[in-house]
């Protein structure tokens, strides 16, 4: 089935003329204080992924067109591979043609292959670069003292067996179309992540529907804030809103409560052992601060499986409901309170109890309407910089105040009634945005990528592996 395969390197199928494979700048020539808030944007490690994943074009930070001129070489655009050159080796990335910039930069740890397209499918030879037996050759053939690295050099003679260029295109569309549903699915979260949020700040921030009333506005589907077409409905809802604002700025009848009061207790994580060792044999999952962006774009992150005593995990076990909120670590530009709330289809990737880590605790809230409100409550304040005031870096370690947070810090309450509105309208979109079906499309993608690019299967046969499993 290979017999019209052929061995090459990526050197050899580099596109000609020196800049085919280069690596970034001498750190000298990008130092941190050239860094500014818009520009060309400055690809890190942290926008590549280990095994095949979109480019995460968000992030950067940016720098000026006179040094992006000035360091031309290290431009790279669309249908260009990124690599790490130092740091996670095995990291990579391919920019699409519809990526967020048309130029980016790479940083000092990156190295970039633009591929001779009369040769090879650039898309293909991602695929090929980003599959785990490439990946496992990197790391084996890495510089293993300090910090592992690799470089040009050793790209240039990294060997590639390629099919026919027609046969190349055909592979790499058929998992590109897994990846595009992927990154489909990635958007749509995110649409919704912001919907969710603009109906959260117009309820309980800006007080819109009874604002509008206020103003004299009669049309429930405008009270409500445009998001319920229907008349009926919308109308329940906007009759839930008082018409008047109270001397304290809130609606009248509203009130504010503390963190603390709406949760039925807080706890803190564990991180067992390795092993299972005396009583600590019981399995668990641990969810760390790390692993929650990639839970919520519907993945497992790097989760580690633990070993700890089971009177333990029986007090920690997460619950659909709960919100797990991120409590050390944090950086000087990022600082702790990250949360995410954990819905069942979040437990369900795991095939045992799943606790988050001793870095974070665990919130219990008083009912499910509450867990929505205050879930969206946290996301705004981390977005907005809010958890930076409940900060102590005392100890070198960036520690999140969760005793002043829980006696401080306030929710706009507006009733029962108004937090089953709100939980109605937002639930179903925090449901789809934790769907599986993510998972399942990467595995289907990591089970063909490696059949695929060996000739031990073809396109058609991939097909029908798709078709059956649909």
């Amino acid at each position: 089935m290979t017999e019209n395969w052929t061995f090459s390197t990526l050197g050899k199928i580099a596109a000609p003329g020196g800049n085919g494979l280069v690596d970034g700048p001498f750190g000298s020539n990008l130092p941190a204080s050239s860094y500014q808030p818009h520009g060309v944007p400055v690809i890190r490690g942290s926008n590549l992924s280990l095994g095949p994943g979109a480019l995460k074009d968000k992030g950067y930070v940016f720098v000026d067109e006179e040094l992006a001129q000035k360091l031309s070489r290290s431009l790279c655009s669309a249908n260009d591979i990124v690599f790490t050159k130092k740091g996670t080796l095995g990291q990579t990335a391919f920019i699409p043609e519809n990526a967020r910039y048309r130029r980016y930069l790479l940083s000092s740890n990156q190295m970039k292959l633009t591929v001779n397209e009369r040769i090879a499918d650039p898309k293909f030879v991602y695929y090929l670069v980003s599959s785990q037996s490439s990946i496992e050759k990197i790391l084996r053939d890495s510089e293993a003292t300090g910090v592992p690295k690799t470089n040009v050099a050793y790209l240039k003679s990294f060997p590639v067996f390629l099919p026919p260029l027609d046969e190349q295109r055909s592979i790499s569309s058929l998992l590109s179309s897994l990846d595009d549903k992927i990154e489909l699915n990635r958007r749509i979260n995110d649409t919704l992540e912001a919907m969710a949020q603009a109906i959260f700040r117009d309820w309980f921030v800006d007080f819109g529907p009874t604002r509008r009333k206020v103003q004299g506005v009669t049309d429930p589907v405008t009270i409500v804030g445009g998001l319920v077409t229907d008349p009926t409905r919308a109308q329940e809802l906007a009759d839930l809103f008082p018409p008047t604002l109270g001397d304290d700025g809130l609606p009248e009848g509203w009130e504010t409560r503390v963190v603390g009061d709406l949760l039925e207790g807080s706890i803190g994580g564990d991180w067992g052992s390795d092993e299972p060792m005396g009583q600590s044999n019981h399995r668990i999952a641990v969810i760390r601060g790390t692993d929650l962006p990639s839970i919520e774009e519907g993945g497992t992150g790097s989760v580690p499986y633990r070993y700890t005593a089971l009177k333990k995990a029986q007090r920690r076990t997460l619950r659909s409901d709960d919100i797990v909120i991120e409590v050390s670590g944090g950086s000087p530009k990022q600082p702790t309170g990250r949360s995410m709330l954990i819905t069942q289809s979040i437990l369900d990737r795991f095939d045992s109890d799943v606790v988050c880590a001793s870095f974070c605790r665990r919130f219990r809230t008083l009912s499910p309407q509450v867990s929505i409100l205050l879930s969206l409550h946290l996301s705004v304040l981390y977005a907005e910089g809010g958890t930076w005031k409940y900060q102590n870096q005392s100890t070198g370690i960036s520690n999140f105040q969760t005793t002043l947070f829980l006696e401080t810090e306030r929710v706009n309450w507006g009733g029962e009634l108004i937090a089953g509105a709100f939980e109605s309208l937002v639930r179903p979109m925090i449901e789809r945005m934790r769907t599986n079906e993510n998972i399942t499309l990467g595995a289907t993608r990591d089970l063909l990528l490696p059949k695929l690019m060996s000739g031990e299967i073809r396109v058609g046969e991939a097909e029908e592996i798709l078709e059956a499993a649909q």
